[in-house]
């Protein structure tokens, strides 16, 4: 383990304050994720979820406040960090196979005069076969289903070897085989310490799987241990209505 991991906190943040136009789409958020946590970040349609993982890893600059990985600036720990995108956002027309993209992960880790070797395509296998995608390593990209390009993403991050993976709503439009593939491979991350921050739509999926979730409506509305922060108060303060729990094993009061 790093120098760098011996910090008790994977992300903190203090006052990030996000304008994307004349609209403030983050504001005075303060926050602190512990190391291996599998951690939810919920909220409703432009609540900032996006934006909040896209200005922790330097996509989008901020007008105001700090982040910092594993105790440090993102500039320093950056190779600390995987991200993976929303994939409706990525052209997967691309001429790419599936362990063309497994290997993409293995890069940042390569000195400018070294090409690929062993060590990396033996990473990229590791990550593909972790994801459940071995068999289609030599498969284009472009006849991949929704939920196989998803988990290819993930191989692509799992490639890295980083120690805090920041996922853009990696079960939107899955199929039930990658939603489940995904969760495992997710929760054995957890499991070996990695730090996973997930953006989330499904309550009852974030309850029944996640140890940590954010809930935010541009600014943050509550933090913790997934228990004591999915509550009926929380979730009404951050949707504006009253959340049906019954699907939580709980009761609205």
């Amino acid at each position: 383990m790093s120098q760098a991991n011996q910090s008790s906190h994977a992300i903190e943040i203090e006052d990030l304050t996000v304008v994307l136009g004349e609209r403030t789409v983050v504001c005075d958020l303060d926050l602190k994720v512990p190391v291996g946590k599998l951690c939810a970040v919920v909220g409703p349609n432009g609540a900032g979820k996006t934006t909040l993982i896209k200005a922790i890893v330097s996509l989008i600059k901020p007008v105001s406040g700090q982040v910092r990985i594993l105790g440090r600036p993102f500039s320093v720990s950056c190779r600390e960090v995987a991200y993976v995108p929303q994939r409706s956002g990525l052209d997967w027309d691309f001429p790419a196979t599936v362990a063309d993209v497994a290997l993409m992960g293995t890069h940042h880790s390569l000195p400018w005069w070294k090409g690929l070797g062993r060590g990396e395509r033996d990473r990229a296998t590791a990550a593909l076969a972790a994801v459940g995608l071995e068999e289609l390593r030599d498969r284009p990209i472009s006849n991949l289903s929704g939920g196989q390009q998803q988990r290819v993403l993930l191989a692509r991050a799992l490639a890295q070897q980083a120690e805090v993976f920041l996922l853009d709503e990696p079960f939107q439009g899955v199929d039930a085989a990658s939603e489940s593939a995904i969760m495992r491979t997710l929760t054995s991350m957890r499991d070996h310490g990695k730090t996973v921050m997930v953006v989330h739509h499904d309550l009852h999926a974030v309850a029944e799987r996640f140890d940590h979730a954010v809930l935010m409506n541009v600014r943050k509305i509550a933090d913790g241990a997934v228990s004591s922060v999915i509550t009926p108060e929380n979730l009404r303060r951050t949707f504006g209505t009253r959340v049906g729990f019954d699907d939580l094993g709980q009761r609205e009061a």
